[in-house]
């Protein structure tokens, strides 16, 4: 009894000066019923609920790790505004804890290699295709979508940005695309249907590989579309386009210089490549909580930390579009249909998975729109290669891109 008194007096104090660190958010919290802390001068913009005093003391110890593993479990609640709560943690400037310092570092040592890349593809993305199906667009795109309108819908916004990556590659018909990490098969079936190349996609994720060859096969796409269940070092071949579309994020940063070796090896001398991922303003790791639980090995580099793929491997970069915006309104819709869908997810998944994802999917519309994280998009090629668009009207116009004859000995435009 006099252990639970202590706590109920101790606990407070340790939680108001946690608040502080996080620049005194507009948050009220209640503590199982004993204490309720209000918000220094402001009006809450959500309650937190702690279930008892071990949920206090262990987010008091480690915030960052605990707020997610106590809301998972149903032990922390948050009634109000969930995303804004969040968006304004993201955006408060504060100092990890020496425990949580230490164990960043020792999630450095997970490994990328093929196993490992199946194994962490595993744990997030063979969920079961009917768990996506219930809060993705219907063609399962779980990437950034990109809006021409912010009023547009989802479905809309996914076929653009389908259509934004073909034209920033400048596709022509009867070329040969390789695509690494290729989801749920909706950007090769795009390129295939819109642009009439042919693609060899790779994926370790067996549940996407199998949904995405009965798509092909359905849509009558089969022969020009070939799926490929394994690593992206596997590639091989010889490609006049390169693209991957949200896989980076999973690579590990002490494998961009491999990833660009594979390039080098399978990209024609005039070829043309694009990179699209999650990426940060600076270098940091990923929220830990999130690494662990939802997307394990994953890293979101910055544009330096980018250029490990290009320099080392003889490609120059063309374009980079940040569409930060973009994802933000993306997880937006993405979170709206989740929570409608919640009856069937809990049923389908279980209380303490169906509130992970819900925690996800809010945490990625904070940080995208707490400017924590960013999305970029890079465009290259091989240095020498002067076969490249004169402008980027082929990207908004949708007119084939004006490459224009080249001069071979000097490598300049022939005028």
């Amino acid at each position: 009894m006099g252990l639970a008194r202590a706590a109920d007096r101790l606990g407070p104090p340790f939680l108001r000066t946690l608040l502080r660190r996080l620049g005194d958010p507009p948050v009220r919290f209640s503590l199982w019923g004993a204490h309720t802390l209000d918000p220094e001068g402001c009006e809450p913009i959500a309650t937190v609920a702690l279930a008892d005093r071990d949920a206090l003391w262990r987010l008091l110890v480690d915030p960052d790790f605990q707020f997610g593993e106590l809301y998972a479990a149903g032990r922390l609640r948050v009634e109000g505004d969930l995303v804004g709560m969040l968006r304004l943690a993201f955006a408060s400037p504060r100092r990890a804890s020496r425990a949580a310092a230490l164990l960043d570092a020792v999630s450095w040592l997970r490994r990328h290699d093929p196993r490992s890349a199946r194994r962490n593809a595993q744990h997030h993305y063979d969920l079961g295709n009917d768990f996506y199906k219930l809060w993705l667009d219907e063609r399962m795109v779980y990437t950034c979508a990109y809006f021409p309108s912010p009023k547009d819908s989802l479905e809309d916004a996914q076929v653009a940005k389908l259509e934004h990556v073909c034209r920033k590659l400048a596709l022509r018909r009867d070329e040969l695309v390789f695509e690494a990490g290729a989801g749920w098969g909706a950007l090769a079936l795009h390129m295939a249907r819109h642009h009439g190349v042919r693609v060899r996609a790779w994926n370790v994720s067996r549940e996407q590989v199998a949904y995405a060859r009965e798509r092909a096969e359905k849509e009558g796409l089969a022969s020009r579309v070939e799926f490929v269940e394994d690593d992206y070092r596997a590639i091989h071949g010889r490609c006049d386009a390169f693209v991957s579309v949200g896989m980076l994020e999973h690579v590990g940063r002490e494998c961009y210089r491999e990833l660009g070796a594979v390039v080098d090896r399978v990209l024609a001398r005039d070829g043309r490549g694009l990179v699209h991922t999650i990426g940060r303003p600076r270098p940091q790791r990923l929220n830990r909580w999130t690494e662990q639980r939802v997307f394990p090995g994953a890293y979101p580099p910055t544009l330096r930390e980018m250029m490990d793929i290009f320099e080392p491997n003889g490609f120059t970069v063309l374009d980079v579009e940040n569409l930060r915006r973009h994802y933000a309104l993306t997880a937006r819709h993405w979170l709206a249909r989740y929570r409608a869908a919640w009856p069937r997810i809990e049923a389908m998944v279980g209380a303490e998975r169906a509130r992970t994802y819900e925690l996800y999917l809010a945490g990625t519309v904070a940080a995208f729109e707490a400017e924590t994280i960013d999305l970029f998009q890079a465009v290259f090629t091989r240095v020498g290669n002067d076969r490249i668009p004169w402008t980027r009207a082929h990207v908004t116009t949708g007119e084939p891109a004006q490459l224009g004859p080249v001069d071979g000995e000097t490598g300049s435009l022939a005028l």
